[in-house]
């Protein structure tokens, strides 16, 4: 039975990063199934895995039809999924009742919903030793006025995470939790985030290429959660400690 990895949000930025160095951190990994709404995206990610056996998934996972073609497609094949990495995912910025409803429902959709779908498809194909690594954020910590709807979503992913992490424990399947900061990539952009941030313009940006390596490692060991750069894990700490009251008057962004 063939070894597979599933990736969403393989199309850019960090999941594009995430594929491109799972190659060498999985090295068992024989097929990679990349899922992403932009079909000539993905084709840039898969040629960044020669020699790997491929399938391209274009699929929008804020829609039901997606979950179905997945599940199909699981039931045909039947492998051993070794590796599933939910980086799919959206923010936007702005107050809640004032910025476009969809793109509330959007982040719900995608960061909450799809994340959880795809989970429960995936999860009768892993064996023991599987890994799932799900994208949170540092925003996870504290909420984030301006971004309320983001940050809850990924409290969120970060609680599933550890519960899931427990529930696998009997059948030696770890899930990894990524909190990073934020990253240059195209969730800055597309969120209405670039330039109309104090709080991002004041904090350190991650690298990309260092945030998925990280990741993949610390997946390797079975950690459950990860935080890149000592800034944010000061934060973290910051937030189990002080009063969640005074930390939201901080963490405005």
């Amino acid at each position: 039975m063939k070894k597979i990895a599933i990736i969403t949000g393989a199309s850019a930025g960090l999941g594009q990063e995430l594929a491109r160095q799972s190659v060498r951190v999985f090295p068992e990994i024989e097929e990679y199934w990349l899922i992403a709404r932009r079909e000539d995206k993905l084709r840039e990610t898969a040629s960044l895995l020669p020699g790997k056996n491929l399938r391209l998934l274009s699929l929008d996972l804020c829609r039901e039809e997606s979950f179905l073609q997945l599940e199909e497609a699981l039931a045909a094949e039947k492998p051993e999924l070794s590796l599933l990495i939910n980086n799919a995912g959206c923010g936007y910025l702005n107050l809640v009742g004032e910025g476009p409803l969809a793109e509330a429902t959007r982040t719900i959709d995608l960061n909450l919903r799809a994340l959880t779908a795809v989970s429960h498809l995936c999860l009768p194909y892993m064996q023991k030793g599987g890994r799932i690594i799900n994208i949170s954020s540092i925003a996870s910590f504290c909420p984030n006025p301006r971004m309320t709807v983001y940050s809850a979503s990924k409290f969120y992913v970060t609680a599933y995470s550890r519960g899931l992490h427990e529930e696998l424990r009997p059948r030696g399947i770890k899930v990894t939790a990524v909190c990073s900061g934020p990253m240059d990539t195209e969730f800055i952009a597309l969120g209405g985030i670039k330039g109309k941030s104090p709080m991002f313009d004041f904090l350190p940006f991650c690298k990309p290429e260092q945030v998925a390596g990280g990741a993949l490692r610390a997946a390797r060991r079975g950690r459950p959660v990860y935080t890149p750069r000592l800034f944010y894990k000061f934060y973290r700490l910051l937030a189990k400690l002080l009063p969640q009251a005074l930390m939201v008057k901080f963490a405005r962004t």
